[in-house]
């Protein structure tokens, strides 16, 4: 740990020494309303042109740095550019030196990204479909059982009594029909007049049953079979037993046959008719056993989703042939379309290693030629392949393409053109190490390509960018990358590409410091970089797949590596943040928050080895965030440069009033108003030699010397000029009484130095009106305005109203008015403690 704070400020050192120090990253626009010769603050004179410091780089430099280190990186396949390239036209016959097999890397690879997109899936059996569809099929069988048992089993009685067809008509018959047969059984004739007994008129027959008899020709023979097999029977009582027997047999066909119509009205798709209770119990018992066995077999060999009914049905055919009687076939056909489901699923994790194991196969092209064999004949347009054989053996004439170069290198001029004219609308006044930073993250971006990591180049620099410079600059920068390194270098995969871009728009249009105030934030918002990331990959995959159908899986689980290649980015970009912010002196509302916090170290100090000071320091803080509020200003650095604008106080806090407590005046007993001066001058000079220390920013470090500019020290300078009237040669110089300056050079720091001069005046103020208290700030913020402190501060003389209103407002909220507690009861509380038994506890 101790080694790396030592090279952090050997760092530090290098870059205080090196490079400048003047401009800071939060440079405000100067009021253009100012004259560019402005008085010096406090005298009649006019502010000398003022000169770059030696240390500071001319500019042209830093262009120059900029635009060849650009265009040597990004640009470096023109320092060695084949000049017969693919596309060009052969100057005359190339043929090979010898024989040789080329392997073609791009081609090979190709060909096994398709193989991984276009692989066919691996399907397999989906249980839970099976179950449901096995269920299915078993109710409705056990539905048919069940209409079955109440009608009874069929045949009910064995051959040798009645044949097959007559028990069938016996209970199919109509009631009519089976009171002719009753009749024909009872008569005790002979058998030509049971004969002639059998056959009734018509008007009988109306007479017994209202329905309509069917054919007389085929119930007449079937009620003499019936009768006659009946009859054949010689005992009676055996005979009377039969008939009972078939009369419930009748019952329980009638009202299974009710039931039957029930069902077809209550399910007009129901499978089942009467013909349900025509076929004997061994048919049935083959027809269920067929249709159970038909399922299993179609269920075990899969049916994929989209398949056509016709094939499903042929399919159903095949298997029903065999397996069901032919004259329950029919029932078979339509009851497995009905239930039968597809149950073939792709098996996600088989088809990703088959793909994976498809990519792998694919051998690597080659490229064959003989010796003498020619590579392109003349006149003809190069070919890719051709191409690569003549690049193989060296013959495509590499050399330096200097008017590539040349192009390439007005293209990066051009850019940084772009850039130049945003960060002047955007960030005027950026620093030149602010400007090596830009120039070295965007260097990072060609050296990931060259790694193979485009997917995490254009994220990172968008969220550096955007946290440190805006919006604005880090949409530019990834804008312009996005447009410059496909021209100078070859970009492999065009999905990852894109999904790079679109990740660094994002990162650079939300990661700007008015959005992102925590690290929280910070996480949050590469969470959604990630899945930005993975959505366009996997879009721009689908649209330029050429495979006829798509492997989910493998692409799938593609999209989501660059999704989390996103969520790295981003905590790359967390992770370096902190080490850029210190190296290169920048500040975002994260580190501000983080200075503000009052534990910090120094902040510590001055709670409490300058008590007074700290809440001084606490209420100019409250005054100067509602201004900077108000005004649009950076609230954050306004905060946090408050809390350290008085921290030089600490070095000798009982000469500052604050801190007195009451005590007696330390410089009543100096007696000497200049070296009193030199006390309260030397808060800016201690105040900065702390701020080094600690490695505060340059930005709250501008608020040490700023926030007094060079005011002048009253107080002591009219206690010197009245010793001067006393004693003449006393010589009294204004300059010995003020402070060194600079005066404010930005919104922040003059609003600083407002709320710091009224603070004091405020809170002598004690029963003051609201008018009375914005007489005397205007005061002295008009006598600010023309000491000439604001001229470079960029506040406009219509903004004093409005900063003295936002004082006195926060002013009254400090001093708001109490309610104050009457004598008596206060007394009589006390008389209470005291007459209040104690309670002891033993």
């Amino acid at each position: 740990m101790k080694t790396i704070q030592y090279l952090t400020r050997q760092v530090d050192r290098w870059w205080r020494r090196y490079f400048t120090e003047a401009p800071r990253s939060r440079q405000p626009v100067r009021n253009k309303l100012l004259s560019k010769k402005s008085k010096v603050p406090g005298t009649g004179k006019e502010n000398p042109k003022k000169t770059r410091s030696k240390k500071q780089v001319h500019p042209g430099a830093v262009l120059v740095l900029a635009v060849v280190s650009l265009t040597s990186t990004i640009g470096y396949r023109l320092y060695n550019a084949p000049k017969l390239s693919s596309g060009t036209i052969a100057p005359e016959t190339i043929s090979a030196p010898y024989t040789a097999e080329i392997p073609d890397r791009q081609a090979t690879e190709a060909k096994r990204q398709r193989e991984r997109t276009g692989a066919i899936p691996v399907l397999t059996i989906d249980e839970v479909v099976n179950k449901q569809v096995y269920q299915k099929v078993e109710e409705i069988l056990e539905q048919g059982n069940e209409l079955r048992r109440q009608a009874g089993e069929f045949p009910f009685v064995g051959p040798e009594l009645l044949s097959f067809d007559t028990q069938q008509y016996l209970r199919q018959a109509q009631e009519w029909e089976w009171r002719m047969v009753l009749q024909g059984v009872n008569k005790a004739q002979t058998e030509e007049e049971s004969q002639k007994s059998t056959t009734l008129s018509p008007e009988a027959v109306a007479a017994n049953n209202s329905q309509a008899a069917p054919d007389e020709k085929i119930s007449r023979t079937e009620q003499e079979q019936a009768i006659f097999e009946l009859r054949s029977i010689e005992q009676s009582e055996k005979l009377k037993a039969l008939l009972d027997q078939i009369a419930q047999v009748r019952q329980g066909y009638a009202q299974a046959l009710n039931e039957i119509k029930a069902l077809q009205i209550k399910d007009r798709a129901t499978i089942y008719d009467a013909k349900l209770l025509e076929m004997s119990d061994a048919t049935w018992d083959q027809t269920v056993k067929g249709i159970q066995e038909s399922t299993r077999r179609m269920m075990a060999q899969g049916i994929p989703r989209g398949l056509p009914d016709n094939l499903l049905k042929k399919a159903i055919a095949l298997q029903v042939s065999g397996s069901v009687p032919e004259s329950t076939a029919a029932l078979a056909m339509e009851l497995l379309p009905r239930v039968l489901k597809a149950n073939l699923i792709e098996d996600a994790e088989k088809t990703r290693l088959q793909a994976e194991h498809a990519a792998l196969s694919v051998e690597t092209v080659v490229i064959s030629v003989l010796e003498g064999e020619a590579l392109v004949s003349a006149g003809d347009r190069i070919t890719r392949p051709e191409f690569v054989a003549i690049d193989y053996f060296g013959l495509s004439q590499r050399q330096v393409n200097w008017k590539g170069l040349l192009g390439f290198g007005m293209l990066v001029s051009g850019a940084i053109g772009v850039f130049w004219v945003i960060e002047r609308k955007f960030h005027p006044g950026m620093r030149q190490r602010d400007q090596l930073l830009v120039l070295l993250l965007t260097l990072t971006a060609p050296l990931l390509v060259v790694l193979n990591l485009d997917a995490a180049s254009l994220p990172v620099i968008g969220l550096l960018m955007g946290s440190f410079y805006g919006s604005a600059l880090g949409v530019t920068v990834v804008g312009l990358l996005s447009f410059v390194l496909p021209t100078g270098m070859e970009i492999i995969s065009l999905s990852d590409w894109l999904a790079s871009v679109a990740g660094g728009i994002l990162g650079g249009s939300l990661a700007c410091p008015g959005r992102m105030r925590s690290r929280e934030e910070f996480a949050l918002l590469g969470v959604g970089l990630g899945l930005t990331q993975g959505v366009v990959y996997l879009t721009v995959t689908l649209i330029i797949s050429a495979a006829a159908s798509v492997v989910w899986p493998p692409l799938l689980v593609a999209a989501g590596i660059r999704s989390l290649g996103g969520l790295a980015c981003s905590i790359i970009a967390l992770g370096l943040s902190p080490y850029l912010e210190h190296v290169f002196d920048l500040v975002t509302p994260v580190r501000l928050a983080e200075l503000a916090n009052p534990n910090r170290p120094l902040l510590q100090r001055l709670a409490s080895e300058a008590p007074g000071t700290f809440q001084h320091t606490m209420f100019v803080a409250t005054l100067a965030e509602a201004a900077a509020r108000v005004l649009g200003c950076n609230v954050e650095l306004v905060r946090a440069g408050t809390l350290y604008h008085d921290i030089g106080k600490m070095h000798d806090p009982l000469g500052f009033i604050e801190n007195q407590m009451g005590g007696p005046n330390k410089h009543d007993e100096i007696k000497d108003p200049w070296k009193s001066a030199e006390i309260i001058k030397k808060h800016v000079s201690e105040g900065l030699v702390m701020a080094r220390k600690y490695r505060l920013p340059k930005s709250i470090e501008a608020f040490i010397p700023e926030h007094q500019g060079t005011m002048l020290i009253a107080y002591f300078y009219y206690q010197a000029k009245q010793m001067a009237e006393i004693d003449p040669s006393i010589v009294v110089r204004e300059s010995d009484f003020r402070y060194d300056g600079p005066i404010p050079q930005s919104r922040e720091t003059g609003i600083l130095m407002l709320a710091d001069s009224c603070e004091a005046a405020l809170r002598s103020l004690k029963d003051a009106t609201y008018q009375e208290a914005l007489g005397m700030v205007n005061k002295i913020l008009k006598a600010r305005w023309q000491d000439n402190q604001l001229v470079d501060s960029g506040l406009k003389r219509e903004e004093m109203p409005i900063i003295a209103d936002i004082f006195v407002r926060v002013w009254e909220q400090f001093n708001h008015k109490r309610i104050a507690y009457p004598k008596g009861s206060l007394n009589s509380s006390l008389s209470k403690e005291k007459n209040r038994e104690p309670v002891c506890s033993k």
